[in-house]
């Protein structure tokens, strides 16, 4: 029995329904979200120190039983499976990379990343993905939300209104000024990227709805 083997039937027993356990069998989708957020942000602290393994691998590992927590709960009721799962990414990672699994050519990052964007266009065409920002998370915090739409937006070739400003001295320090100085005319910072993100991404999507008809 392999590692995935082995936690697969292990999850399987807490998840039963008269020898589980009492906390796991009575969790849902809904109660496992903190959980998955605050495994997600645990692991992130032990990749900020990856000369300890032992943590590196505690955290990976917890991040792991998230998945296969929900992939066993949705085999109870004969949805899908942890094979599923890693089948579906594993068919996506091919398709993604006809650089490498294909003839298509792709000699610098940046030419996979418009590859990749294209691709994952033509995926997602007959669902109601419209935008290459539709992916971006609407629960993410405005900084990492900002950060993701200025990515997938550079990714497709966009140019407009994508120059930064000039940054003297620690990138950390001039945000953390601009930050003060926002809250001193008494916004929140959060909020006001927030909307600034929402704007351009609705410009962003004009700009895509254009050149479609074009």
């Amino acid at each position: 029995m392999n590692g995935i083997e082995r936690l697969h039937a292990i999850m399987t027993t807490l998840r039963d329904p008269e020898k589980g356990c009492p906390w796991d069998k009575v969790q849902t989708l809904e109660t496992l979200k903190p959980c998955v957020l605050e495994e997600t942000y645990e692991l992130l602290a032990a990749m900020d120190n990856p000369a300890d393994k032992e943590n590196h691998i505690e955290e990976l590992g917890d991040v792991l039983l998230q998945v296969m927590f929900q992939s066993v709960m949705a085999e109870e009721k004969g949805e899908f499976s942890f094979d599923d799962v890693a089948n579906a990414v594993s068919d996506k990672l091919v398709h993604r990379h006809p650089h490498v699994f294909g003839d298509v050519k792709a000699d610098d990052p940046a030419a996979v990343l418009r590859n990749w964007e294209r691709i994952k266009q033509s995926e997602h065409r007959k669902s109601e993905r419209r935008s290459a920002l539709d992916g971006v998370p609407k629960s993410l915090p405005a900084l990492l939300k900002a950060r993701r739409t200025l990515e997938k937006a550079s990714r497709t070739g966009y140019t407009e209104e994508m120059k930064g400003v000039e940054i003297e001295g620690d990138p950390g320090e001039f945000l953390f000024r601009v930050v003060n100085s926002i809250a001193a005319m008494g916004v929140d910072s959060e909020a006001a990227l927030e909307k600034a993100v929402s704007a351009f991404s609705d410009r962003f999507k004009a700009f895509e709805e254009r050149k479609r008809e074009e």
